[in-house]
């Protein structure tokens, strides 16, 4: 167990060093807020990307706990040029997506994302921020805002 510990840890420090600040690959790490989860990054281009979040809830009534399981994945775009920064890149990005929330009143639908996402110089990891005004479609129409922060290590 020790010696796998350290050879993970290894290969993370080895990746610091040559990591940089880019609009490629792959991240995975957590989300929290709404919803609260396991976040995934896919860089499709230069400016677009597709994010995804595996989540799950617990809210409790008077009564008893509910909890659900929610999936989202939203296709994004990215203005690198709107907040220069010293260090790293610190883009505004905005997207359109889906999303189903699976539990005691299942739900399907539709996030617009807007966010900043820091992205650091020498460190494959990335922040966000972000605010997601969403429409859900099923099982009626109804208008509700997330918000939520997050961190990827990048692969």
């Amino acid at each position: 167990m020790k010696r796998g510990f350290f050879i993970f840890s290894f290969l993370i420090l080895c990746s610091l060093q040559h990591a940089h600040a880019q609009q490629g690959g792959f991240g995975l790490g957590i989300i929290l807020g709404a919803p609260t989860g396991i976040s995934a990054k896919f860089w499709l281009s230069e400016h677009t990307a597709v994010d995804m979040a595996a989540a799950w809830a617990f809210r409790s009534t008077r009564r008893q706990v509910k909890s659900e399981i929610q999936f989202h994945a939203n296709y994004l775009s990215h203005n690198f040029e709107l907040f220069p920064v010293r260090k790293g890149k610190l883009p505004l990005y905005y997207g359109i997506g889906g999303r189903v929330n699976l539990g005691y009143d299942t739900r399907l639908s539709a996030p617009i994302p807007v966010g900043l996402n820091y992205l650091f110089h020498n460190a494959p990891l990335d922040i966000f921020w972000e605010i997601v005004p969403m429409l859900d479609l099923i099982p009626a129409t109804e208008f509700k805002l997330d918000a939520a922060v997050g961190m990827r290590f990048w692969f």
